[in-house]
This record gives C-alpha cells, structure tokens and sequence, in this order.
C-alpha cells in the first residue's frame, strides 16, 4: 500500500508532508549534517572526500551520511569498493538545496571547506588527466582511422534535431563527451560505463563544464540498473564493436526507452582491419545494415535514419563510421504523463 510520503513523491510538484518536512529539518538541523549538504550541493563526493574535507573521522562521516539517507535528503551510489553520495533528486533534495542557497558564501566553515573541495577536485582532474595522457596515443592511433570526431558529433546533433527533452542515457560514456555535446537539449543525463579509471576522466569533465544535472555511474550494458521506460533517448557511442554479445546490449538500451524514445547507435561499417582485435580489442569488425536492421525489428525500434560517415578519398582513413537512429514504436500515451528521469538507481 502506498503512504502519503510516496503518493505526494508521484505528483509532478516536489511536494512534502508537513511530517516530511519536519524529518528532514531534523536530520540536517546540525553543524557537520549542514556541510555535508553544502558540499554535496555542489558536487557528489565519497566518504574518503568528506573526511578530507571536514577533518573528521571515517565513522563520524559515514553516520551523517547514513542519516541523511534514511531521511532521503541524500543517494548513495555503490561503486565498486567506493559509495558515492549525492543529493536526492526528490522533494527532500530539493528542499535541501533551498536550505543551501541561503546560507551565506562567506561563512568562514563553508568557505574552508569550499576550498578544501576544490583542492581535492584539482587532483581528481590532475590525476584523470594522467591516465587520458598515458592512452592518448593508442585513441589517437584509432581516431585516425575514420572521419574526425568533430563530424560525428555533427552528425549525431543533426539526427537527433534541436528540439529539447527530458532524460539522456549514455551506455559507455567513457570520457562523459555525449554528456557535454547534448547537454542544452536535455533536462538530467546519466552515463554508465565499466571503466572506474574513465568514470574518473568524466567526473573531471562534468566537473570542469558544470554540469550539475549530468551524473555518471559504474555499471554493466548487459544488465543496466536503470527503471525500465524511463528515457527520451539513449545513445550507444562506439561500444557495440567491443562486445561479444551486442543484440544483448541494444535489448537492454531498448528496455531503458520510454515509449516514442529514440536510440542513436554509432560504430563502425564492416572492415577487415584485423590489428583492431588485437591492439584495441575489438570483438566486432563492423556492423552491416541489414543486420543492424534485423536487431532492431526484434526489438520493435523502428528505423528512422542511417547515416554513414564516409572518408575522403584523399586521405589514409580506412574507417566508415554509422549511425542509426531508432524509435520506440509504442505510443507515447501509453505510458504515465511522469518524471522519472530521477529515479535512477
């Protein structure tokens, strides 16, 4: 049976009992539950950030943080060995972040601690930056190959038109560059990728661009951890070619789509550059129209646009890139006229 808590949680206005309410001004009515909640306005941190920055113990740290949770003022976010937190986006997120927007930018406390963040988040970015260098030169080998990033991105924009929306999935986000490229068109993005090293390259560039409604996740494109129908678009950007089982990963993208959703797929045609498995592992050389077409009909997207990135003939480029853009067939008014862009898991 449904509370008043969850049912006022199911209307479109952030709304909150008054028992609600008063929960929640208990659980950030103290010194520490207060910075926590100024920080994480900023920026989702893990308890090893907090306890730098508050000066605190690990313990003391995870209790604030526990509390905050159970109050549902914050997430947590599971990731590996690591818990990331941020603020929820619900009515009780929303409430703390009034509570936040008021409190003076010169509170001495706030202010060291803002500083101390910032400290942490410039070696965050030193450190991503590091590990981008050191793989720069096998990428760069591979962007070589076919038309330049620049065009493919032109060309995704294209597809997908100017007209704005509510939510974005990006399934291997890597660096988090399709987060950065569509994020005037969409109102919260979320990427997902396996890689804890390139999780940490897309937390720096989120951070570096502001990005506040974006956030990026560990996870795995064969069993996304996502409410099912709960994205506009979803975006598969050079992944499939690294997969052993792709129709696996676009029947999951497609589980992710609201009716009327769109999925913009983009890899390479077929080639026979066989160094690919070996240096980049590669598992796939390209995908053929056909039979990206056949795996999409399965899964009842329909095909709306193809679009093949073709090198010049004056150049040593030997990569044709493809994009496909797909629509969910089903009928918007299907589905319930609600937000669930935030209820990522």
């Amino acid at each position: 049976m449904l509370t008043r808590h969850k049912l006022l949680r199911m209307t479109d206005e952030p709304t909150l009992s008054v028992e609600d309410t008063l929960a929640a001004l208990r659980a950030v009515g103290e010194a520490t539950r207060l910075r926590l909640i100024a920080l994480l306005a900023e920026s989702e941190l893990t308890v090893k950030d907090a306890t730098a920055i508050l000066g605190q113990s690990q313990p003391r740290i995870s209790r604030h943080l526990k509390l905050l949770a159970e109050a549902d003022l914050i997430q947590r976010f599971p990731e590996g060995s690591w818990v990331y937190y941020r603020l929820a986006d619900g009515p009780e997120g929303e409430l703390a972040r009034g509570l936040v927007e008021r409190i003076s930018r010169e509170d001495p406390v706030l202010a060291a601690d803002q500083e101390r963040f910032r400290a942490i988040r410039k070696a965050k970015a030193e450190e991503a930056a590091s590990y981008f260098a050191a793989r720069a030169l096998t990428w760069d080998r591979e962007r070589s190959l076919h038309v330049s990033e620049d065009d493919v991105e032109t060309a995704m924009q294209s597809a997908l038109g100017d007209t704005p929306f509510q939510s974005f999935l990006d399934l291997g986000t890597g660096t988090g560059r399709l987060l950065e490229v569509f994020s005037e068109q969409y109102s919260s993005a979320l990427g997902i990728d396996a890689s804890h090293d390139m999780l940490a390259v897309a937390r720096a560039n989120l951070a570096k661009s502001k990005l506040g409604n974006a956030q990026v996740r560990h996870g795995d494109v064969y069993a996304l951890n996502v409410p099912p129908r709960s994205f506009d678009v979803v975006a598969i950007h050079q992944v499939l070619h690294f997969l052993d089982e792709p129709a696996r990963a676009l029947a999951e993208a497609a589980r992710a789509l609201r009716p009327g959703g769109r999925l913009m797929i983009i890899d390479f045609a077929p080639h026979e550059l066989e160094f690919l498995r070996d240096n980049h592992a590669h598992r796939r050389l390209g995908f053929a129209h056909d039979q990206m077409e056949r795996w999409l009909e399965a899964l009842e997207l329909d095909l709306e646009q193809v679009t093949d990135l073709v090198p010049g003939d004056d150049t040593e480029n030997n990569l044709t890139v493809t994009l496909w853009l797909a629509r969910d067939r089903r009928i918007v008014t299907d589905w319930p006229a609600r937000d669930t862009s935030r209820e990522v898991a």
